[in-house]
């Protein structure tokens, strides 16, 4: 097999070095991981194979071995590196994170429930500035939206003295769309808050690598 040789300005581990890991791509980041002399070919065919970061995250050890090019060294790498952002995201959470868009949410959402195999319905309790006062997990299994009580919902807005929450889910399946149920259920939440004068900022779905926000799509925010 031909292993292509990169000239030494566009090898990876060097563009991370001087553009700045914010300014290269996630193959890039993936390869400058993997540090192999084809690291860039092997970094493009794991992505290729698995759809994104977020799904080669979730993937097992012998699956990425799988790959031509990833040895075990290489996968135990890129396990770590991905375990390491996400639990960056987690201490984020206990440093009142500021949420200033749906995608602010969603990433937290992301690196709390994404890889979850069944739902999770969290509530982000937040500030006056927006910012993460704590997060809570309300219901946990098959979620039927029936089954979600409106006063439980708010009962911990209440208890904590915050003004504003978002709530969100996970999809296991990975598409994020959601159903006629969720947005019943966000009218519901909306309505309620209003109500309670505690206002419902969004219901983000996250799925892989990919989110909704409901109030986006003014989706049970049709009033507001």
């Amino acid at each position: 097999m031909l292993v292509r040789e990169y000239p030494k300005e566009e090898r990876p581990v060097n563009r991370v070095c001087e553009a700045g890991a914010m300014a290269v791509s996630g193959t890039e980041l993936l390869a400058s991981i993997l540090g192999t002399g084809n690291a860039m070919d092997t970094a493009i065919t794991l992505m290729k194979e698995f759809g994104g970061l977020a799904q080669i995250a979730t993937a097992e050890v012998a699956q990425l071995t799988a790959v031509h090019g990833v040895g075990k060294a290489q996968a135990a790498r890129i396990k770590a590196a991905l375990e390491l952002g996400r639990r960056v995201l987690e201490s984020q959470m206990g440093e009142k994170y500021h949420i200033r868009s749906p995608g602010d949410a969603a990433n937290l959402l992301m690196g709390y429930i994404g890889r979850e195999e069944q739902e999770c319905f969290v509530v982000l309790y937040l500030d006056t500035r927006n910012r993460i006062v704590e997060r809570e997990i309300l219901y946990r299994g098959t979620l039927n939206t029936s089954i979600v009580r409106i006063a439980e919902v708010f009962r911990g807005a209440v208890r904590r003295n915050v003004k504003s929450i978002i709530v969100g889910h996970n999809h296991p399946s990975g598409d994020a769309n959601p159903s006629p149920e969720d947005v019943a259920l966000t009218r519901r939440l909306v309505q309620a808050g209003i109500t309670m004068e505690i206002d419902v900022l969004d219901h983000v779905i996250v799925g892989h690598a990919t989110f909704v926000s409901l109030r986006e799509r003014a989706l049970g925010f049709e009033d507001l």
